[in-house]
């Protein structure tokens, strides 16, 4: 009779053991929450199995407590790393290992790898009709396993969601943001000066920024920007800083006056945790004038073609918004004469390593803008001669150019 019993008995743990894993399977199966498959999880250990206490610790990249059952709130700040990473097996508690209220630690593992700590407590030695907790450890270490990699399997599944929908939505930033960079076939081409320009952003979207605005029938003005950082925030700040300048560089503003302006546009929209180099030139085709300033961006490269004669055009100021009111502002002006170029850049260029391991600075552009070839064909060359943008090895950077004849 007592042999009958036990038959029972086990028959009924076997049938418990065998629906419980069926109920979580169709449960992952079903597509469940993460928050309904723990409720069930933990009805099966704490009211079918008797467990009074269950903490669980996962690993998501970094460890986490991801359920607190009955355990003391300080528990779930224990160092993973540091005290638990050493069970490779199930653990009973001693009272001198500092688990408080710990009996059992379980370890969870997937691919040899540890994924999750159990620690259970409270035990009742007795449940209605089933064996002590000590005699289905290994059941519970399955199950825990099945849960646990299932709840990665739905984080990894809503993260992969998210990564998609945010390259979605940078590729329509990058559509956008391109569509400030000004084509070069609507760039000026005529007798007295020729524009033409190279963007390419290292992320989807940069900070790096050029234009040129027909100001007038004889006033040409042109510029370059670099918002200091990347990424994303840098993006929508540098479209905020093209509007306002389009807005404000006209034929008669006295280029002083812009740096100010957009000066305190920046600081109010960045609010000190960003600034902008920036260089901006305005160039009068019947005087023959081009003014200028150089708000801490890199020298652009001014080349007579005539002479030889090789400019670099040294900062005049400080960058747009790295302080609230820019102490001095100086604007200059060179008289051009017969055929030069002018390359402005940012230093994803200018900080592209040599085959010394140097900055390659204006080295590279100096030796190819040295002729008198067309300046678009100069840079071209350039641009394939450094491998932009596909096969250097030391393009960290957004690398944006804008050059212009003048004559």
């Amino acid at each position: 009779m007592e042999d009958k019993k036990v038959s029972n008995d086990r028959i009924k743990i076997l049938k418990f053991k065998l629906e419980s894993l069926l109920d979580i399977t169709l449960s992952i199966n079903a597509n469940l929450p993460t928050e309904v498959l723990l409720s069930k999880y933990e009805s099966i250990l704490r009211e079918n199995l008797g467990i009074g206490k269950i903490l669980i610790f996962k690993r998501s990249g970094t460890w986490e407590c991801l359920m607190n059952g009955g355990f003391p709130k300080q528990m779930e700040t224990i160092d993973v790393e540091r005290r638990l990473m050493g069970f490779d097996d199930i653990t009973y508690v001693s009272a001198d290992m500092g688990f408080e209220a710990v009996d059992i630690i379980v370890p969870v593992f997937n691919n040899n790898e540890p994924v999750a700590y159990l620690f259970i407590g409270d035990i009742e030695e007795e449940g209605e009709g089933m064996s002590p907790v000590l005699k289905h450890l290994n059941f519970i270490q399955t199950i825990s396993s099945i849960i646990i990699v299932a709840i990665e399997n739905i984080r990894l599944q809503k993260e992969s969601l998210r990564q998609e929908a945010m390259k979605k939505e940078l590729e329509l930033a990058a559509r956008m943001q391109k569509m400030l960079i000004p084509d070069n076939r609507r760039m000026p081409k005529n007798p007295d000066i020729i524009v033409n320009g190279f963007y390419f952003p290292h992320y989807e979207v940069g900070g790096d920024y050029y234009d040129c605005l027909r100001l007038s029938d004889r006033r040409t003005g042109f510029c370059i920007a670099d918002v200091s950082g990347k990424g994303i925030s840098a993006a929508i700040l540098m479209s905020n800083f093209q509007a306002s300048l389009r807005a404000l560089l006209t034929s008669e503003i006295d280029l002083e006056q812009l740096i100010h302006k957009l000066n305190a546009i920046v600081v109010a929209n960045a609010a000190g945790e960003k600034f902008i180099t920036f260089f901006v030139a305005r160039y009068d085709n019947k005087t023959k004038v081009l003014e200028y300033i150089n708000a801490a961006h890199n020298p652009p490269v001014l080349y007579n073609t005539i002479s030889g004669d090789i400019i670099h055009i040294q900062a005049s100021c400080v960058g747009i918004g790295m302080l609230d009111e820019i102490p001095v502002v100086k604007k200059s002006e060179i008289t051009i004469k017969g055929f030069n170029k002018i390359v402005c850049y940012t230093d994803g260029l200018s900080e592209l390593k040599g085959d010394d391991g140097e900055d390659i600075g204006t080295k590279e552009i100096i030796k190819f803008i040295s002729n008198k070839d067309p300046l678009d064909q100069n840079i071209q060359s350039m641009i394939k001669h450094l491998g932009i943008p596909d096969t250097n090895p030391y393009l960290f950077d957004d690398v944006s150019v804008i050059v212009a004849e003048l004559r």
